[in-house]
């Protein structure tokens, strides 16, 4: 059997923050100003501190993340596009002096949309006329320099882009998760502007699931469901909601030789999103792979695939954001008489832990589920009754049990806070601060998130 070690696979250029390698990108494209546009905190927040020479305006489209200490230089360089009841416009509601010079765009009957959701799509027209509204403002405020460059794509410092349309540029971040992220809205902007998107696995969702899938704590919930599977060389896998491919890489990389006749599994990722499965196959293709893992679009409610296809069909925190039973039953369908079925799904309804010097009150609030505001699918599974859809399944040899896997000093960890803030109180917030300037001064920061596995045999 496979032994499934938690090895860590290297990055391009390990170590260069992100804002050096937008910096980069920049210099190579030779862009001294631009018009930002993103979601993702993590995405623009080191770019606006390090270089806001380089920002001519920043719009957030239904931020993820809003630091009013980091954005308030820019406030009169900044648009929001905010869905209703939305924490960016609680906070700027609560520090009116620092944004009477931002520009909003509220859309009506809009509510906060989750990391998924096709927001552009969705929304476009108010989207694309509200963006291009304010880029000719700022481009009448703030001279933008025109750029006429050869319609590409390249990486530069790990991270991808592309070039459409003339014009000052505007430089797009990954719209979060969305499937189609700013296509709906392109036409509109390559019309009068440069429009460069960026992508890889330094940014966004993408970087938060390679960074998850190089965790040893995650991983070892992976390796744990996938020993008890028992995967044996030469069997044909399938995971169902691969996103970026990070564990199919993992898997292919934990195996002697590349050749399928020899004894190596052969992998294969399905996942609806195009968006992800286009970072996968560029990432697969980056670390020579492609003979060893392939990817395939489709629903995993209805998988592309004949009836007992692969040995092993697993997934991991996929469960939730799709119906369950469809799921499960998709599944085992396409696995072999003999094969395996193998879910890892998240643990809502357990505590977490989270490793700071916080009093008893905010502790037990931040520790105790319900936890998460993003439940996913009405149907999906994220608490203990996974066990008893697998118990239903009618598969033997079961195999049921919880797992903790811990995150810290990763961009993970970052993400993982900027979930947990936005349901703080200002004096709540505070606290949170100042415990984790102290747990990291003391190198002990890290949030344990809770995770039930299952894994059963198709007779």
């Amino acid at each position: 059997m496979t032994n499934y070690s938690h090895q860590i696979s290297p990055e391009p250029s390990p170590g260069l923050a992100l804002e050096e390698r937008i910096s980069q990108l920049l210099g190579h494209l030779g862009i001294s100003k631009a018009h930002f546009v993103a979601r993702g905190a993590q995405d623009w927040t080191g770019l606006a501190e390090t270089f806001p020479q380089f920002i001519s305006s920043l719009t957030l489209v239904c931020p993820q993340g809003f630091d009013s200490s980091v954005l308030g230089s820019l406030a009169s360089r900044l648009l929001v596009v905010s869905a209703e009841r939305s924490e960016d416009t609680a906070e700027m509601g609560r520090h009116p002096e620092k944004f009477e010079k931002t520009q909003t765009i509220n859309l009506s009957g809009f509510p906060v949309p989750n990391t998924y959701a096709d927001i552009s799509s969705q929304r476009q027209e108010e989207i694309a006329a509200g963006l291009v509204s304010f880029l000719q403002k700022m481009g009448q405020l703030h001279q933008t320099p025109s750029v006429d460059l050869a319609e590409e794509t390249g990486e530069i410092a790990g991270i991808s882009y592309r070039i459409r349309g003339s014009g000052p540029p505007v430089i797009l971040f990954p719209l979060s998760a969305a499937p189609s992220q700013w296509e709906p809205i392109m036409a509109t902007l390559t019309a009068s502007y440069c429009a460069i998107t960026l992508g890889g696995d330094q940014l966004g969702m993408v970087s938060s699931l390679e960074d998850r899938g190089r965790t040893p704590g995650y991983l070892g919930g992976v390796a744990s469901l996938l020993e008890a599977a028992g995967l044996q060389p030469g069997e044909a896998v399938i995971e169902v909601g691969c996103g970026t491919g990070v564990l199919c890489r993992w898997i292919a990389n934990r195996q002697p030789g590349s050749n399928p006749a020899q004894g190596h599994n052969k992998i294969v990722g399905v996942d609806v999103n195009p968006f992800f499965l286009r970072e996968a196959a560029a990432l697969v293709n980056r670390e020579g792979m492609n003979n060893l893992v392939e990817f395939k679009e489709g629903s995993a409610e209805a998988l592309p695939f004949p009836d007992e296809r692969f040995d092993l069909a697993f997934s991991s925190t996929v469960i939730q954001r799709v119906n369950a039973e469809k799921m499960l039953s998709e599944m085992v369908r396409v696995t072999k008489l003999g094969g395996r079925v193998a879910v890892l799904g998240h643990a809502h309804d357990m505590p977490r832990w989270i490793n700071l010097p916080l009093g008893e009150t905010l502790k037990a609030k931040i520790d105790s589920p319900p936890w998460v505001t993003d439940r996913g699918h009405p149907e999906g599974c994220d608490d203990a009754s996974l066990y008893r859809l697998f118990s239903n399944l009618g598969l033997s040899d079961l195999k049921m049990f919880p797992y903790m896997a811990s995150f810290g000093g990763d961009s993970r960890l970052q993400g993982l806070q900027s979930s947990i803030l936005p349901g703080l109180s200002p004096d709540e917030t505070e606290e949170w601060h100042a415990a984790v300037i102290q747990a990291e001064a003391e190198r002990t920061f890290f949030i344990g998130t809770p995770y039930h596995c299952c894994v059963g045999t198709k007779n």
